[in-house]
Order: structure tokens, then sequence, then C-alpha cells
């Protein structure tokens, strides 16, 4: 920082720092001056002569972003001679520039057709040159249309000075100086699609793909910005962890994920990573493993987080929780954090909900989930009282509890009404798992799973470690359409399961009782009409595959009794739980009900997010502030400066190590988890895939004359 001048502009006596240019001392304190080559994050380099002013004592015309304040300025914005070169400039760029407005994307938000409004029309007709050009569209992500450009430079310079890539540059091109790509395309020029000269660009010739456009829009700019944070429904920094990643701070990068959730590890196994669908990366060929990072991230916990965490005082107020599973404990654990005296109600004999019996254990290792529990438990305010069931929720209201969290799930596997499904033999997914995880589960050698999801995936997986010999998946989805990740889908199908898409499943055939083989057939012209499955049956492809164990994996119910008395609260579709707002509250005063008994099954990561929502809410019902939002990281400074990685558009996304087939399988219980995910090296190699869109919000966002008003922004 400079000294303290005063200068005057326009009239008024301002005071500014004597680093500060004329230009950026009057934008602060609301005097307009246009500008066009000038950006608050970028060099000035006075090319545009947009923000020229007369200075009194000096000849000629100064150009305000590159003249420093000096005591006793007098300045002028309003100069004839200085409006004129700003409309001689307005009148070159437009020589150049297309004539139409309203058909261009960046319509009401372009910089040029700001100013230009501002500076007023000059009268002249200079007679048009166009950049003959055609529209790139070949590179991922970034659309260039170069025939808006009005050479600025201010794409250029944020990506040479602020990135430090040079991924575009300034060249002549058949005796016309344009911006160009260094390189025959993004990817060979070594872009890190940081879009940070989509950002900068006045006029829209560089921008990100419609495709793109189309998902920021209706967004507020971070969430626009930074899709991963977005798409994670606990929305949890993403990009922030994987810096710290980057910069080998594991801990620091647990520490992060851990502000948001108390079971990041967990979630390192079997989270549906929604953040993936949203990343960026996935334009250029395959998004960032984010999942994989995450739990790499919190094996290496070292505990540190848990002196940043804060407990405020107790308030003597008392919340029952019902259902230890994810929401129920994650509602358990900020509750208690907030000074409340919380029991959890648990109906089975062991927390955990879905996380425990519902996901086998050779895709979570129990000894992860219990350090996890052991952590939410450990210093708080927290009783438990498993094989407890609570048959009515409103009714511990009355045993002096002034709150009630319910979070039951769905533990109620879904049987189809067709033809044989009580036959011995058929079982339900929500048992099948449970008796898995207790070792009471079998099968015989040829196992049908009806469905198609992450469930049915599951279920596939524990039967082969049961020791069938072949094991079929038949679902409506087409392939592309199956709700099993990609990952868990293609691990089934390395163990031998067979996938048969695009089919339903008429009939379940039997002999003596027992089931024999399941009826399956083609479908076409699949699609949902009004919330329910509408199919065309094809008639003469039916087969059928044979089987001595059938497990329905189509859907999960809540265990709640479908009368609406028995359980105290109003019911909706059945037995789930109706909402009576937007943070779990239901049809009583004083109870909350969130996760999947409420929206149907979805996400571990879903159910987290929901019991945030509503223990906060709980939290201001008891007179606090609902505040749960922590500081567990350490602060960490972005710099812009992200330099060049040689191949970057083109480095595949790391698998994780995974234990082979043979092994996976046969030595299930001795082996540990089949998912190895990554080492130091694996993780540092992914990390650096990262785009680090956040950097883009960091760019000053563009201003337009009206954004500014007297005595301030």
């Amino acid at each position: 920082m400079g000294e303290k001048v005063t200068l005057t502009i326009d009239g008024r006596v301002i005071t500014a720092d004597s680093e500060q240019t004329i230009l950026q001392a009057a934008l602060d304190h609301g005097i307009y001056i246009p500008h066009l080559c000038s950006h608050d994050n970028l060099h000035p380099t006075g090319s545009c002569r947009m923000c020229v002013v007369r200075q009194e004592g000096v000849e000629g015309l100064v150009t305000s972003c590159i003249t420093k304040c000096e005591d006793g300025m007098v300045i002028d914005t309003h100069d004839e001679t200085a409006e004129n070169v700003r409309k001689l400039s307005c009148d070159f760029m437009f020589k150049t520039h297309p004539a139409e407005c309203t058909g261009c994307p960046k319509y009401g938000k372009c910089q040029l057709a700001s100013i230009s409004q501002y500076v007023g029309d000059t009268g002249r007709k200079l007679k048009a040159n166009p950049i003959n050009v055609k529209a790139d569209t070949e590179n991922p992500i970034i659309l260039h249309e170069m025939y808006r450009c009005i050479l600025c430079g201010r794409c250029v310079r944020a990506c040479e000075e602020l990135r430090g890539v040079g991924a575009i540059k300034f060249d002549k091109v058949d005796g016309r100086l344009r911006v160009v790509v260094n390189g025959d395309s993004l990817i060979h020029a070594n872009c890190r699609f940081c879009t940070a000269c989509v950002e900068v660009c006045p006029t829209g010739s560089i921008r990100e793909h419609k495709e793109i456009m189309d998902r920021i829009e209706g967004r507020t700019r971070e969430d626009g910005y930074v899709p991963c944070r977005f798409g994670c429904p606990a929305h949890i920094d993403v990009p922030r962890y994987i810096r710290f990643i980057k910069q080998g701070n594991y801990a620091q990068a647990n520490a992060t994920v851990r502000e948001k959730v108390p079971f990041p590890h967990s979630l390192g196994y079997i989270c549906v990573h929604d953040c993936e669908s949203e990343c960026k990366h996935a334009y250029l060929n395959e998004p960032v493993s984010i999942r994989n990072l995450k739990r790499f991230a919190a094996e290496h916990d070292d505990g540190e987080w848990k002196k940043r965490a804060f407990h405020k005082p107790a308030t003597g107020k008392k919340i029952a929780v019902i259902g230890g599973g994810p929401a129920g404990l994650t509602a358990a654990y900020y509750g208690a954090k907030l000074g409340h005296s919380v029991t959890v109600f648990e109906a089975r004999e062991k927390l955990g909900g879905q996380l425990r019996y519902g996901i086998p254990s050779y895709r979570l290792p129990r000894e992860t989930l219990d350090r996890e529990i052991a952590d939410i438990l450990e210093g708080n305010d927290i009783t438990v009282k498993t094989g407890s069931e609570v048959a009515n929720a409103p009714s511990l209201l009355k045993e002096g509890f002034d709150a009630v969290f319910v979070s039951v799930g769905t533990h109620d596997g879904v049987r189809l009404p067709i033809p044989g499904n009580d036959l011995d033999g058929v079982q339900v997914n929500t048992d099948f798992l449970r008796r898995f995880e207790t070792g009471e589960a079998s099968v015989g050698k040829h196992v049908v799973i009806l469905g198609g999801g992450n469930v049915a995936v599951d279920c596939a997986g524990a039967a082969f470690r049961l020791g069938a010999e072949t094991v079929d998946m038949a679902c409506l989805e087409a392939y592309d359409a199956m709700t099993a990740t990609d990952e868990e889908r293609a691990w089934a199908e390395e163990e031998g399961v067979v996938l048969h898409n695009s089919r339903t499943f008429p009939e379940i055939q039997g002999e003596n009782g027992h089931v024999s083989g399941v009826v399956i057939q083609k479908v076409g012209n699949f699609r949902k009409e009004n919330g329910r499955m509408v199919f065309d049956k094809l008639e003469g492809t039916e087969e059928v595959l044979p089987a001595d164990t059938v497990i329905f994996a189509v859907g999960q119910r809540p265990t709640i009794p479908m009368d609406p008395e028995a359980f105290g609260l109003e019911l909706t579709h059945g037995n789930y739980i109706a909402s009576k707002g937007d943070h779990g509250e239901t049809s009583v005063e004083g109870v909350w009900a969130v996760g999947d008994a409420v929206t149907g099954t979805r996400s571990v990561i879903s159910a987290i997010a929901f019991a945030r929502e509503a223990i906060s809410a709980i939290d201001v019902y008891l007179g606090g502030d609902g505040c749960i939002e922590e500081h567990l990281a350490d602060e960490q400074v972005r710099d812009p400066h992200i330099g060049v990685i040689e191949n970057f558009g083109e480095l595949k996304r790391t698998a994780p190590r995974v234990v082979p087939v043979p092994e996976r399988v046969r030595d299930w219980q001795t082996c540990g988890p089949m998912d190895l995910g990554f080492d130091d090296t694996l993780a540092s190699c992914e990390a650096a895939r990262c785009l680090q869109c956040d950097l883009r919000c960091d760019l000053k966002p563009q201003k337009f004359w009206n954004d500014y008003t007297e005595g301030g922004v």
C-alpha cells in the first residue's frame, strides 16, 4: 500500500491510495469511467482508449487505467475530447464486430454493448470490416467465436499472466491481428480449461458450450462455477480438499470433508458421488475420481480436526432420535454439539442402519464404520438404546423430550406381485443383505437378481461370495440407463454377473414348491408416465433363466405401519412420512422426519445432508441459532497461477487398486475390502486432473456502467 493522496474527480474531492490508478480510485468512489481492456485481476495495458480523461495541467489526455494517483490531481472524465476519443474507439470496435445483438448468446451481458450505450452514438458510419473466421466448436468446454473479438487482450493476459499457461496468444493471420490457440487445439496447447478466459471476455467471443451454460443458468455464481460442490447434497468443498491433497496436506483435506459430514471414510467407500456427475472434466474425457480422493484423505485422518470442533454449552433440552443410521447419527452428532441431550433409539442390535445392514462388509469394512460411529459418540451427550423400536413417534414428546427426529429408513424390501413370488427360494434384498451381515444368508447354485441398481449389484456380489455358480441380473433399464454406478456394474461383470437389460420378468417358475427359473421378456419404448414405468412387451422374446434362488432388488419401503394413527404422523404414498416443510417438519409440531422414509430410497450423502438441515431447524425451534457450520481445516490460499501440465487435456481418470476377481470372491472374509483405493502416487495423479473451477470465483465479476452509483459500488 502507498500513501494516502487527495484528488478531485469531476468536482468531487476523494481520498485514494497512491498505488491506485485514477480508474481504480474513481470506480471505488462510484465515479464511472468507461473501460474495456482493464480488469480488476489483470495488469492494465491502456490499449482500448476508453478510459482516457483530462488531467489539469497535463497536455493531451491521460489513460486512467495506467496512471497512478497523485496528490492534488484534478481530473475531468467528461472532457469533450476524451468523450470523442471514446466514441471513436467504440466506432472502430464495431467496425469489425457483428451488427446483430439480440441473437448473441451474451445479449444483455455484453460489456461492449453496455459501453456503447453509455458513450452514445457518434453519427459516423464506418465501413464494416468483419473478421471472417468460422466459429471453432471442436474444443471441449470452451467455444471460440473469434469474429466477435474486439482485441481487448483480456483473455490472453488471463491465460498468460494470471494462470501461467499461455494456451492462447496474439498472432497475425492473413495480415490481421487475432487471438488464436497456441496450437491446433486447446488440448494440444495444454489448456487447463479453468475458464478464466471465458470469465474475463467482455463480448462472448470466448464462452462455454451451450450445454455447460445451460447448467449454470439459474444457479448462483459460486454454484454455477463450482458444479461438483453444488452437486454434492452436503455441498462439501470438493476443489478445496483436492487442492490440499495436491499440496500433500492429506489431514487437512480430511478436515475439509468433515466440515460437512461425520462419515468421510465410509462415504469414501460407498458414496454414489453425485459430485462426479457434475464434474466438468467429463467434457474432456472422464470426471475426476472425487470419491476415491475423499477416501484417500480420510485414510490420513490425524484427529487434529477435533480440536477445532465446536461444542456449545448445555441447553437443558432433550432430543429423541429414532433410527441409528447415517441420518439419525448425523442428527445426534450435531444435536449434541449444539448443547442438547440426545437419545438414539435403534431397533437393531447395532448402530449404522443401511451402512451396516444394507452394504456388504467387503465393500465397507465394519472397522471403518465402527470407528466413525465412535467419533460421533465420543465426548458428546448421546445416549444409545439399541434393540429399542419406537411404535409411536409423538409419544416421545410426552416422555420428556423437547423434539423428536425420525429417520427410520427403508428396511422392507419390495416383492413384486407376480406369479411365483412366494415360492421357496425367493428372497428380498433387505432381508438377504441383513442376513449376509449376520452370517445367516444362503443361496443355491443358480441365482437370479431382479433389479438394476446398486443394491441389486450388492446382492449379486454377495451371492457369488456365498458360493453361487451363476448369477444373472434382469432389469427394465437399458445398459446405459441402469441406476447402478458404472464402477460397481463393471466390478459385477468382472466377477461373472450376466446382465439382461431391457427385460421384464412376468413370472417366477417353480417345481414342488421351490423356485426353478425366471421368465424374462424383452421390452421396448420404456418410459415413465405419471411417475409409473410404462413399456411394451415384445412378443416372442420370452426366455427362462434357470434359478434355485431369486432375489427381488426392485425397491425398498419404510418399516412404518400403514396406519397413521399407530405411528402418530401423517403418511403419504402408503407408509412414507408426509413432509410439511422445507426442513423435515411433519404433521406434529416438535417432530421432524428426514431420509428414505420421507423421500424414498436415495443415498447416504443425501440422508446426511437432509439431517443437517433438520437438526439446524430443530435447534432454532429449541431456542438456538441453528448454526452448525464448522471450520476444521486450515485457511487455504488459492494460487491463481496454475502453470502448464503437459498433455493435461488427455490425462485419463486414475483407476483405484482392486483385489483381483478370484481372490476377492473366494477369500472375501479374510482379504478385507475389495476396493483398495489410492496410494500416494495415484492420489497425486488424480488430484492433478482437477480443473480447479473454484479459481474462477476469485475473478471479479464484470460490471456495467449502471452498477456504479455515486458514493460507492
